[in-house]
């Protein structure tokens, strides 16, 4: 088992942990919604994904975003998934990212949605 993210306990008071499909939802969340300069010792991990939230939409933007991201979780991430297929959308103040992917290790295809408000 692994421990769960954001760090919680579960209702024994002990740190919540998570199975291994959980858990890399939760690996893939981290790096999208991390930004370049937040970690001390891995300045570069991460995406600046919520900065883009306030640029102007267009189909540049849309396609910067994909990019972004794809490079960033196969930079971080390419070890445990394989990603297919990137989706960023942006309405007012909320960010919504799709991500599908093929675990490496099960080759199982997952699809994970991540929305954060800024």
């Amino acid at each position: 088992m692994n421990t769960d993210y954001p760090f919680q306990f579960d209702t024994r008071g002990r740190t919540a942990s998570t199975d291994d499909g959980d858990h890399l939802r939760d690996l893939i969340e981290q790096v999208l919604f991390t930004s370049p300069g937040e970690r001390v010792n891995r300045p570069d991990f991460g995406t600046g994904l919520l900065q883009l939230i306030f640029a102007p939409n267009s189909d540049e933007l849309a396609a910067t975003t994909r990019l972004l991201v794809q490079g960033a979780l196969q930079q971080w991430l390419g070890d445990l998934i394989q990603v297919e297929e990137v989706q960023a959308e942006s309405d007012d103040s909320t960010l919504t990212v799709s991500v599908q992917y093929l675990v490496r290790r099960t080759q199982e295809r997952r699809v994970a949605h991540f929305a954060r408000q800024v």
